[in-house]
């Protein structure tokens, strides 16, 4: 049975939606491709329809890599010291075998918030960075778009309660669901065709950035104050993206946000989080950051300082700033009211920074510039990259033109151009 404008979904036909738009406007399965799907256990459910929402797409092999949180925690708790160099290979192994094949990944990111923020930072610190080393060669082409790739969320335990503390467990599955459903529109008949005018939307706001070709922006209010120069000839992304292959996916769903390469040695000012950041397990509130020609001077966080200070120190180019984003405060999410403890969707409800490695494609020509050429127009490379909220309904938005003349990008959290 179709589904009309007006009726009521049940759960499993809004799942479904759920898996079609995520490999249909996702990762842009197309006949005769590839995918891997990397999914916590008890995501499975969604996982499975995910697998024959490929198959019906056209997809060649569809395998599955299961990841468990508990299995994780273990880890970290009752593993001996001096192990956490030790990774396993065959994980990462099997990104990059799909991104050579010319197959796709997605991802279903789900985990507990608070999962880590009991073990010892130095070994969580020292897995990630052991981590990051292997999996560059798939990072890379992460950054360059060479593969079309998607990231996704599923409620699991721990996560859902965290964000509905006043519900029973099941109940605030229901809840967490009701909310994913809604920030992404899979809970409309044809969410499909709605993501189409979004990312069309997108489309047109990154294309008017691009051509301002701004030298900086200034974000002012709410305790900060910083000044983020841009990368010389950068470009802006926002929505759906295309492989060199021609194959169309949208990174992340949700999206609200249009992004771009900071200039790695013009960056001034001091930057103050508005929501809490999710990191690795810890969560990292009250975030108060200061930068000098481009490159962290200080840092402290009311929570999770410590998590915060191991981040930064992952390499040198983690000490700068790698992505700046805009996002509307009127955003869903932002309106939702809820935060979810969560990147992928706490990103999507205020402008943002991320510090850490910048994607080639925001600078023109980047994807095939020598790293040397990359760096001299202001991209910053790093084995990390992690967004955090710095916007609100408190903050105004300069652009800043190369003759230093001003135009108001955004006034109190909103788009004015």
């Amino acid at each position: 049975m179709a589904i009309l404008p007006g009726m009521t979904l049940t759960f499993e036909e809004k799942l479904r939606n759920y898996a079609r738009l995520a490999v249909r406007v996702g990762v842009g399965v197309k006949p005769g491709q590839r995918l891997l799907v990397q999914a916590p256990v008890e995501t499975a459910q969604l996982a499975r329809l995910v697998v024959r929402e490929a198959y019906a797409a056209g997809a060649s092999f569809v395998d599955v890599r299961w990841d468990d949180d508990d299995v994780q925690l273990a880890r970290f708790e009752l593993a001996p010291d001096g192990t956490f160099e030790q990774i396993s290979r065959w994980r990462v192994d099997a990104e990059i075998e799909t991104a050579e094949a010319g197959g796709a990944v997605l991802a279903i990111r789900a985990t507990n918030p608070n999962l880590l923020g009991s073990v010892d930072a130095e070994r969580v610190a020292t897995h990630q960075r052991t981590l990051a080393a292997y999996r560059r060669p798939y990072t890379a082409q992460v950054m360059t778009n060479r593969l079309n790739w998607n990231l996704i969320s599923a409620p699991v335990s721990g996560w859902a309660e965290l964000m509905f503390p006043d519900a029973s467990a099941e109940q605030a599955i229901e809840q967490q669901w009701d909310a994913i459903f809604a920030a992404t529109r899979a809970d409309q008949p044809d969410p499909v065709a709605l993501w189409e005018t979004h990312l069309a939307d997108l489309r047109r706001r990154r294309e008017l950035l691009t051509g301002k070709q701004y030298a900086a922006l200034h974000f002012r209010g709410g305790g900060t104050d910083l000044t983020v120069g841009l990368a010389d000839d950068h470009v802006w992304g926002g929505g759906a993206a295309d492989t060199p292959g021609g194959i169309t996916f949208t990174a992340n769903i949700p999206t609200e946000e249009v992004w771009t390469a900071p200039h790695r040695e013009r960056v001034d000012g001091t930057v103050v989080s508005t929501k809490p950041l999710s990191y690795n397990g810890t969560l990292i509130d009250g975030i108060r950051i200061e930068f000098r020609d481009g490159r962290i001077t200080g840092a402290s966080a009311e929570k999770g300082e410590g998590a915060l200070l191991k981040m930064i120190d992952t390499d040198e180019g983690s000490h700068r700033l790698g992505e700046v984003a805009l996002v509307p405060h009127s955003s869903p999410i932002s309106r939702s009211g809820l935060f979810f403890f969560n990147t992928l969707y706490d990103e999507n409800a205020a402008s943002h920074i991320a510090i850490g490695s910048a994607y080639r494609f925001n600078v023109r020509g980047g994807v095939d510039m020598p790293l040397e050429d990359f760096l001299a127009a202001g991209g910053n490379d790093s084995l990390t990259h992690v967004d955090w909220m710095i916007g609100s309904g408190e903050i105004d938005v300069d652009g800043v033109a190369k003759d230093g003349t001003r135009e108001a990008v955004m006034r109190a959290g909103e788009f004015v151009i």
